[in-house]
C-alpha cells in the first residue's frame, strides 16, 4: 500500500505534462495562444517543477519526508483547480507554475521514500522498477485520460480532475507511509532562486529564439543574464556548507554520466510527446479521444521494457541497458523524421513509438537505481531530487531546442506554401490570412509537418549523446552487482 500511494503520487505529476498536451489544441483556440508560446503551457509546469525539485528534496530530508510529501500534494491540488478556473493565458501560466512547485515538493520526497522504505536489494529494485514505469508511462497514459476529459468534457477538466486524486492520496498517506527520520540542517534558499531564475532566462532565450530570430536583442540578453545568474548559482553551490545541488554528487563517475543521460533522453520524450499530438490532431485529424488512444501503447511498451530491465539488472548491471535503450530511442526518432503529410498512423507513427518506448522502459528503471546507489541516507531526498531535477530542466530545455528547430524550419516551409495558398485561395481566404497570419489546410499541415520533422532530428541527436555517455562513462563494478542482488557490497565503495 505504500508503494501504491507513492506510485500514484508521481504517476499523478508526471501524468500532468502530457495530459495537459492533449488539449494544447483547445486550450490554443480558447486563450489564444501562438504555436511557438503553447510550449509554455508545458514549460511553466516543468521550469519551476525542475527548478525547484532539489529545494523539495532537502526538505523532505529536514523536516520530514512524509510531511513534507503531504504538503506538495496538497499544493499541487490547489494549483490544479486555480489552473482549470483560468480565464486568460497569464493565469493559466501561473497556475501552472504553481502546480510546478507542487510537484517540485512532492516528487523528489516520493522517491527517497522508496529508498528508505524498501530494503536494497530485489525488493527494492522491483518497487524501482514500479515507480520507473510510472515515470516513463505515465505521459502515455496522460494522453489517453486527457483525450477523454476533453472529448467528453472539455480542457478545463485535465487539470480539475488531479483535486479528487491529489486528496485521496493526501488523506492515505498517514495511515500507509511512516515519518522518515528528521536530518538536522538549512535551506540553500540562494541556490534554488538562481538556479531556477537561470534555467527560465535560458529556456525563454531558445523560445525567443524560434519566435524573433537568433539576433534579436531580446533573446541574445536572455542568454546572456542566464549564463551570468548559472555561474552565481554555482558559485553559491561551492561555498555553501548545505547546498542544494551537493556537487560532490558529480564526482562519482556513474551518477554524473548518469545526470548526463537523464537530461539528454528527457528532452527526447518531451519532444516526442509535444510534437506528436499536435501532429496527430492537427495533421492526422484525431479527435482528442482517438489521439488518446493513440499513444496508449506507449504505456505498455515502457512497461515492458522497465519489466525485463528490474529483472536482470541484478546479473547483467544497469550499463547494457542503458546503452541499448538510448540506441533503441535513437532509432524510433530517427524513423519519425520520415513522417510527412501523407503518413499515417499505423504506417509511420504507431512503430517508431513503440522503439522508443521500450528503450526508455530500460533507460527509466536504470538510471534510477544508478542515480540512487550507494547515497548516504541523508543525502537520498537530494540524490532523488537532482535525478528528477535533471529529468524536468532537460525535458524544458530540450523542449525550448525543439520548439526552436521547429520555428526555423516551419518558418522556411511557410515561406514556400505562401505563393501556392495564394495562387489558388478566394478573396475571403486572402483576406482571413491577412488578418490572421495562419495558413489553412492543406497548406499549414505541409508547415507543421516540416517543423516536427527538423524537431524530431534534433531529438534523435539527444538520444544519440545519451548512448555515446553510457559507453564511454558509466563503468559497473562487482560491488554494484552484489548490492543489486542484496548484499551490502564492500564498505565504503
Amino acid at each position: 500500500m505504500a508503494l501504491l500511494v507513492i506510485a500514484s503520487c508521481q504517476l499523478m505529476v508526471v501524468l500532468d505534462i502530457t495530459i495537459v498536451n492533449i488539449a494544447l489544441p483547445d486550450i490554443q483556440r480558447a486563450l489564444d495562444f501562438s504555436t511557438t508560446s503553447l510550449s509554455w503551457v508545458v514549460n511553466a509546469y516543468t521550469l519551476t517543477f525542475g527548478g525547484l525539485l532539489l529545494l523539495g528534496g532537502r526538505a523532505g530530508d529536514i523536516l520530514g519526508r512524509r510531511r513534507v510529501f503531504i504538503v506538495g500534494v496538497l499544493l499541487f491540488v490547489l494549483a490544479s483547480l486555480l489552473g482549470g478556473l483560468a480565464q486568460n493565458e497569464a493565469q493559466l501560466l501561473s497556475a501552472r507554475a504553481l502546480q510546478g512547485v507542487g510537484g517540485a515538493i512532492a516528487s523528489p520526497t516520493s522517491l527517497a521514500l522508496i529508498s528508505t522504505t524498501f530494503r536494497e536489494g530485489p525488493e527494492r529494485n522491483r518497487a524501482f522498477g514500479v515507480f520507473a514505469a510510472v515515470s516513463a508511462g505515465g505521459g502515455a497514459i496522460g494522453l489517453l485520460a486527457g483525450g477523454i476529459l476533453v472529448e467528453y468534457l472539455n480542457w478545463r477538466w485535465v487539470l480539475f480532475v488531479n483535486v479528487p486524486i491529489g486528496l485521496l492520496i493526501a488523506l492515505a498517506t498517514p495511515r500507509y507511509i511512516k515519518e522518515s527520520e528528521r536530518h538536522p540542517g538549512r535551506f540553500d534558499l540562494a541556490g534554488a532562486f538562481t538556479s531556477t531564475v537561470g534555467m527560465v532566462l535560458l529556456v525563454y532565450g531558445f523560445i525567443r529564439a524560434g519566435q524573433d530570430g537568433w539576433r534579436d536583442s531580446l533573446t541574445l540578453a536572455s542568454f546572456g543574464a542566464a549564463v551570468v545568474v548559472l555561474a552565481v548559482f554555482i558559485l553559491i553551490e561551492r561555498r555553501s556548507r548545505q547546498p542544494i545541488t551537493p556537487l560532490h554528487m558529480f564526482a562519482d563517475r556513474n551518477r554524473a554520466g548518469t545526470y548526463g543521460i537523464m537530461l539528454c533522453l528527457a528532452a527526447a520524450i518531451f519532444g516526442m510527446f509535444f510534437f506528436l499530438t499536435l501532429f496527430v490532431q492537427n495533421v492526422l485529424g484525431f479527435s482528442p479521444l482517438a489521439a488518446g488512444f493513440a499513444f496508449l501503447p506507449v504505456s505498455a511498451v515502457i512497461a515492458v521494457g522497465a519489466g525485463l530491465a528490474s529483472r536482470f539488472l541484478p546479473t547483467y548491471g544497469p550499463k547494457p541497458f542503458m546503452v541499448v535503450g538510448a540506441i533503441l530511442a535513437a532509432a524510433g526518432l530517427s524513423w519519425l523524421t520520415l513522417t510527412d503529410v501523407d503518413s499515417t498512423y499505423a504506417g509511420s507513427i504507431l512503430g517508431p513509438m513503440l522503439v522508443f518506448s521500450l528503450g526508455m522502459g530500460m533507460e527509466f528503471v536504470s538510471l534510477t537505481l544508478m542515480a540512487l546507489s550507494n547515497v548516504p541516507t541523508p543525502e537520498t531526498g537530494a540524490a532523488s531530487g537532482l535525478l528528477n531535477a535533471t529529468q524536468q530542466v532537460g525535458g524544458s530545455l530540450g523542449l525550448s531546442i525543439l520548439v526552436t528547430m521547429y520555428g526555423t524550419a516551419s518558418r522556411n516551409e511557410a515561406n514556400d506554401q505562401i505563393p501556392a495558398f495564394l495562387a489558388q485561395a478566394t478573396p475571403a481566404e486572402r483576406l482571413r490570412f491577412q488578418r490572421t497570419g495562419q495558413l489553412p489546410a492543406p497548406w499549414s499541415d505541409h508547415v507543421l509537418t516540416a517543423g516536427v520533422s527538423a524537431a524530431f532530428i534534433m531529438a534523435a541527436i539527444f538520444t544519440a549523446l545519451a548512448a555515446l555517455i553510457a559507453v564511454v562513462v558509466i563503468q559497473v563494478r562487482p560491488s554494484d552487482l552484489e548490492r543489486l542482488q542484496g548484499g551490502a557490497g564492500p564498505p565504503g565503495v
